[in-house]
C-alpha cells in the first residue's frame, strides 16, 4: 500500500506517522529516499525526522565515506522508542507479552485459567500487565492489544459454546481492558493473529494470503495487500462455523456439522484420546481438504498459512495429510509457494500481533488522519508526548 504525505492544513500528525511508518517498513533509509517515497519535500521530512529523533523514535546511522563528502545518514526505528503489551485470551487461559517498537518480545507472563469469568480474567490481566510494564518502568507505553475468540455481536454465536469465552455476552471489553491496565486499549479477533502473521511470520513474504488458526476453535482471515479483511462487522473468516457435514454434530451456534466441531483443539481433545493422533488426523483430513479448496476458490490467495495453539507436530501432520489437493483455482503450474504451509512465527506471532494493534493504534497513519481532523487544537498529538507520558 502506497504511503503518501499531505499538504492539508492539519496534516502534520499524519505526516509524522507516514514518515515513521516508511522508516519502519523500509529502513535503513535516507531522508531523500523518504521524501521521494511519500511525496514530501526533503525539508519537511528533515523537520519531522528531527522531532521523531528528539522523542526517541529514531536512530540515525552514518555509513563509511566512499569518496568526497560525508555519506547521507540512514534512519532506522529505535527499538526502545516505545513498548506495547499483547494479550491472547482463550478458554484455557491467557498469555501476555511486552514488545518493543520492532516487535521483539522483552517480557512474558502466562496464567492458566479454565473458562474464566470476566472478573477473574481481568483481575489476572491487571496483575500480568503490571508485571510486564515493570520490565521497562521508564519506557513509553503505547498501549495494550488483546486477541479474543469471536464472532462478535451475533446473539446466537458470540460467547456461546466451549470454543469461545462462554458467558461473556455484554461485557464492555475495551472499557474493562482500559480499566484493568490504564493503557490505551485495542480489541480484535482472528484479525489480530493474521496481523501478527503478516508482520512476524511466514506472511512477511506474501501480499495476499489466507491465515488459518487452529486453536480451541478454528478460524481464518484473508490478508489482502498486506491488510487483514475484517468484514462489515469484524467477523469475516469465521470458517469454523462453515457446515461441512450434513446433519453432523450439533454446534453451539445452532447449526449442525460445523467445521470446528471436527477440526480444532476442542475437537481433538474430545476424539483423539479414543482413537489416537494418527487416526484422528486421517478422520478429519477430508474435511480440512474440502475447506482448503473452498478458501482457495473464494479468495484466490498466494498461499494458506496454518498456525495455532496446537503442537507443531500435530499441525505438521495435518498439512502433510492434506495432499494430494483437490482441484481449485490455486492449482496453477506457475506457483512459487506451496498451497498450504506452516507458520514460522509460531504462537508468538499471535501475541506480537496483538501488541502490534496497540502500536498501530498509536502510530499508524490512519490514526494520524483522525487526530489531524480534530478541531480541538488544545489536544496534543500522542506521538509527540515524551517517554512515560503516552498512557
Amino acid at each position: 500500500m502506497a504511503l503518501r504525505g499531505t499538504n492539508q492544513e492539519f496534516g502534520r500528525p499524519y505526516n509524522r506517522r507516514i514518515v515513521l511508518e516508511t522508516i519502519r517498513l523500509h529502513g535503513p533509509v535516507t531522508r531523500a529516499d523518504i521524501a521521494d517515497r511519500v511525496g514530501l519535500t526533503i525539508q519537511t521530512v528533515s523537520n519531522i525526522v528531527r522531532e521523531l529523533e528528539e522523542r526517541g523514535f529514531l536512530v540515525a546511522h552514518r555509513g563509511a565515506p566512499k569518496g568526497r563528502g560525508s555519506p547521507a545518514e540512514s534512519l532506522t526505528v529505535n527499538p526502545d522508542g516505545g513498548y506495547a503489551v499483547g494479550i491472547d485470551i482463550t478458554p484455557i487461559g491467557l498469555e501476555a507479552v511486552l514488545t518493543n517498537l520492532t516487535g521483539a518480545i522483552v517480557g512474558r507472563e502466562r496464567r492458566d485459567l479454565d473458562h474464566a469469568d470476566p472478573d477473574t480474567a481481568f483481575d489476572a490481566i491487571e496483575t500480568l500487565v503490571a508485571k510486564l510494564v515493570g520490565v521497562r518502568p521508564d519506557g513509553r507505553m503505547l498501549g495494550v492489544g488483546m486477541a479474543i475468540p469471536g464472532p462478535f455481536d451475533v446473539e446466537s454465536m458470540s460467547f456461546v459454546g466451549p470454543t469461545t469465552m462462554e458467558g461473556w455476552t455484554g461485557v464492555p471489553l475495551r472499557r474493562r481492558l482500559k480499566e484493568a491496565t490504564g493503557l490505551p486499549s485495542f480489541i480484535e479477533g482472528i484479525a489480530a493473529s493474521a496481523h501478527g502473521e503478516r508482520l512476524f511470520g511466514a506472511g512477511r513474504d506474501f501480499r495476499d494470503f489466507y491465515y488459518l488458526y487452529f486453536g480451541v476453535g478454528f478460524g481464518g482471515c484473508m490478508v489482502h495487500d498486506g491488510m487483514p479483511l475484517r468484514g462489515a462487522f469484524g467477523n469475516a473468516g469465521e470458517i469454523g462455523h462453515m457446515p461441512v457435514v450434513p446433519d453432523g454434530d450439533l454446534c453451539p451456534c445452532g447449526n449442525r456439522g460445523c467445521l470446528e466441531r471436527y477440526v480444532s483443539i476442542e475437537a481433538y481433545e474430545r476424539r483423539a484420546p479414543d482413537i489416537g493422533d494418527d487416526a484422528w488426523v486421517a478422520e478429519v483430513t477430508p474435511l480440512l481438504r474440502s475447506a482448503i479448496v473452498t478458501i482457495e476458490n473464494l479468495f484466490d490467495p498466494e498461499t494458506i498459512i496454518l498456525n495455532g495453539l496446537g503442537h507443531r507436530s500435530l499441525l505438521q501432520k495435518l498439512i502433510a495429510a492434506t495432499g494430494p489437493f483437490a482441484n481449485s483455482v490455486s492449482a496453477r503450474t506457475d506457483r512459487t509457494a506451496p498451497r498450504i504451509l506452516l507458520s514460522d512465527g509460531g504462537y508468538d506471532a499471535v501475541l506480537r500481533g496483538a501488541a502490534a494493534l496497540a502500536v498501530s493504534g498509536a502510530l499508524s497513519p490512519r490514526f494520524g488522519v483522525m487526530f489531524a481532523e480534530r478541531r480541538q487544537r488544545s489536544e496534543r498529538d500522542p506521538i509527540m508526548l515524551d517517554a512515560g507520558r503516552a498512557a
